[in-house]
């Protein structure tokens, strides 16, 4: 599959320009961005220029970017934490893995567990932290939970998030 992008610009004299992204993929994020700008720049007075290639992203800033030692780190820290988890939490998070967990000192901490790791601590920072809406959002866009969660575990998040009050 390829990483290319098309981007097309309509902008009508005196009117609000629009920019149409077509393709890319997230490993080109950073540089689609940059080009959009590049695009948009001629609209946006006083638009600073090209910054991100140096930037970490929220919780990028995992000493010598090893996600297994923060892995083992996590689990000296929590330890209800299993390995599995503990790993999951660090490539998914990173250094925020941390936050995700918070004080907690045992595995009821993290209120319900739904399996691989997965607990209700975890979705309410997807929602409130990720701007998770939805099932979809959680199990497809925001991870790929739903790949190894059973059937019951994902209908009692979707039901979750249906009558969850998002605390943003």
């Amino acid at each position: 599959m390829t990483r290319d992008y098309v981007l097309e610009l309509d902008a009508p004299a005196g009117k609000a320009p629009l920019l149409s992204v077509f393709g890319g993929k997230i490993t080109t994020y950073r540089r689609l961005a940059e080009h959009a700008l590049e695009e948009l720049a001629p609209f946006l007075p006083g638009l600073r220029g090209s910054w991100t290639a140096g930037a970490v992203l929220p919780g990028g800033d995992l000493p010598n970017r090893d996600p297994g030692a923060f892995a083992q780190s996590l689990t000296r820290d929590y330890p209800f934490l299993s390995a599995a988890a503990a790993l999951r939490l660090a490539g998914s998070y990173g250094s925020d893995a941390r936050r995700v967990l918070g004080s907690a000192c045992r595995a009821e901490d993290l209120g319900r567990m739904f399996g691989y790791g997965f607990s209700e601590r975890e979705l309410d920072w997807l929602v409130n932290e990720e701007w998770a809406l939805t099932g979809e959002d959680v199990l497809w866009r925001r991870s790929k939970l739903g790949l190894h969660l059973d059937s019951d575990a994902t209908r009692s998040i979707v039901a979750l998030l249906t009558g969850c009050r998002v605390t943003r």
